[in-house]
Order: C-alpha cells, then structure tokens, then sequence
C-alpha cells in the first residue's frame, strides 16, 4: 500500500509518501514540501498538493491520502471550525481516493470529520507522536520547525499529553510558539545587553529568527525560505539590516561585531524559551530523555535538551534530514495504514 500522508501547516505544506508492506511495515519513503502561505494563498491549496504529488511522480499510484493540519488558525478564517472545513473540502475536491484525516483522537473520514471538525485542528503533533512511540517508549519528543516547538511526551509507547488543544498545550507548556523561520524577534526578546548597556527593543516585525541564524551561519541562505519581513532579499548584509533595526539603529550605527552579539545574545534567549516548556514536560512526566527532530532539531532542539542537563537522541539516528523535517506527514501515513487496516 502507497499512502500519501500531508502536513498542511499556516506556512508549509509537507509531504510524505510512505510504502508498506502487508504486515504494516514501512518499506520506503519518499519527502517533499513547500512553503506555501495559506493567509494568502489558501485557494490554490488543491494544486499545491496535487504538484507535490506530481513532482514526486507517484500521481497514478496513491492508495489513499491522508491530512493532518495545523492552517485552520491562519487569519484567513475567522475561525478554526471554518478553516478545518474549508480545508477538507478543497482537499476533498481534489482527490477521489480514500481519504482520512488526523484527529486528536484518532483518524477520522470526511463525515466524520464534518461532524467533529475541532478535533482535526492543530492534530499534527498527534501524527507525529506515532514516529517517536516506535523509537523509544518513554521519551520526549521535541519537535522544532519554521514556526512552533512541540514537546510531546511518550510513555510507553505512547504519547501522554496534558493538553490537546493548542491553547491548552501552550498552558501546558506543551507547545512553544517559537521557530527556527519565522518567529518575531520581538516576541521572545525584551532587550538586549550591548556594550554596557541593557537596550529595550522595537516591538515591530524588523526581524525574525531566519536573520539570526543567516547572520551565525547557522542556515544557508535556501534554507532562509520564508519571506522576509520587508520584502527585500535574504542575503547576510540585508539580514543584518533588518537586525539593527530590532534596536532602533542600523548599519552604519552599529558594526558587524555588533550584530553578531546581538545574534548570539537573541539565539540564547530563543533557546531559553523552548527551555522553559521542555523542563516543564520534563519534571512533570519524569522522562529525561530527548529525541529532537525538525527543522531547528541542531539548532534549537538539541540545545534545548543539553542545556538542561537531559539525555538527547537527534532523529537522525532514525531518519534521513530530508524525513526528519516532514514528521508529522510520515506519522500521518503511518495513521491512514492503521485506520485502513483495522
């Protein structure tokens, strides 16, 4: 069986293209993704998935598809039963194959899901927790991407969360709204050191975590994927324009040293943010054990997990860079298979 398992995110669509054999067992994996803005673009959905699919050349061998998603919240709906709704709808539109979707409790059909649409929202840490249950049975499974950090426990093979809704796992410290990408600074960061002095910064969108790690050398410019918050290119010089701007300055203010201290000092409070909710999860269940995957799985994740003194497994051990990004699309096969087969 050839399933194509879909994480549609706010700003990325993830693909995943899993084979199994008769016994359930994973034989192949295939990964894809786009970055693709839903608060812009969400007509254009269908055709998005439709090319991942194609460009994989897998479009006449699919047995099913399944959906995971977390673009309900985007600010194109005004509200999240309306984005999970019309979401499946254009997915529904677009494939006549099975097709099942990831809930909080479970999988789900289209009718189910259209008399439960909630469920659906933000379920794809769900999908995902399945990943890290057959890695190790008791564990924490922290997953850092362009936008938001899940920090999902695993006890016995099986994820144990305190909050299944996504207000509730910001409560629980479950999930942190924090990035490699996309995160503004301003969100995490109420001033920075520099030179004797504490400076309080511009609450504005100047910058975002993409520019730090482009100024550290830490992502590539292609790796820089996302839009920039004013438009213009995501060379190292204009990401450290954009970063002088956090302190009301600019480049002629303040010098390369500057900017990379600025950097580092906005890196350590990044890290410290995904520290607060993962010594939270961690205390609370008892584990100490770590398996980091996504996109800031080096970056932030890891780094998360060491500075707190815990044992730290990156997915990679498991998975390929290319597998470890598309998570919750790979979970999302894995479900589908298990829903067609029981």
């Amino acid at each position: 069986m050839r399933i194509a398992g879909f994480d549609i995110g706010g700003a990325n669509t993830d693909l995943a293209i899993v084979d199994f054999d008769k016994k359930g067992e994973i034989t192949n994996i295939n990964t894809d993704f786009k970055y693709f803005p839903m608060w812009s673009n969400k007509k254009d959905l269908g055709e998005i998935l439709l090319n991942l699919i194609d460009n994989n050349r897998f479009s006449n061998s699919i047995d099913a598809v399944g959906i995971s998603m977390t673009a309900e919240l985007v600010d194109a709906y005004n509200t999240k039963k309306e984005g999970v709704l019309e979401i499946a709808k254009e997915v529904k539109n677009n494939f006549d194959i099975p097709l099942v979707f990831i809930g909080i409790n479970g999988a789900l059909s289209y009718e189910e899901l259209k008399k439960n649409p909630l469920d659906v929202a933000a379920a794809n840490w769900i999908a995902t927790s399945q990943i890290a249950g057959k890695l190790a049975k008791n564990c924490i499974f922290v997953d850092t991407g362009s936008t938001t950090t899940d920090i999902i426990p695993i006890k016995n093979g099986c994820e144990c969360a305190k909050g299944r809704s996504d207000m509730m796992r910001l409560a629980t410290g479950e999930l942190v709204y924090t990035g490699l990408l996309r995160t503004n600074i301003s969100t995490f960061v109420d001033e920075i050191y520099l030179d004797g002095n504490n400076y309080k910064i511009a609450s504005e969108l100047f910058a975002i975590s993409a520019d730090v790690y482009n100024v550290l050398g830490k992502i590539t410019m292609g790796e820089y994927s996302c839009e920039t918050p004013d438009g213009s290119g995501k060379s190292i010089e204009e990401s450290k324009r954009r970063i002088s701007r956090v302190l009301c300055a600019d480049l002629d203010m303040l010098s390369s040293k500057d900017i990379n201290k600025i950097c580092n000092e906005i890196y350590k409070k990044q890290i410290q943010q995904i520290m607060e909710g993962l010594e939270k999860v961690s205390k609370r269940e008892n584990l100490d054990l770590v398996i980091s995957t996504g996109l800031g799985k080096d970056i932030l994740a890891t780094s998360a997990a060491q500075n707190l003194n815990l044992n730290v497994k990156s997915m990679n051990e498991f998975l390929t860079d290319e597998e470890c990004i598309v998570a919750p699309a790979i979970g999302t096969a894995i479900l589908v298979e298990k829903y067609l087969n029981s």
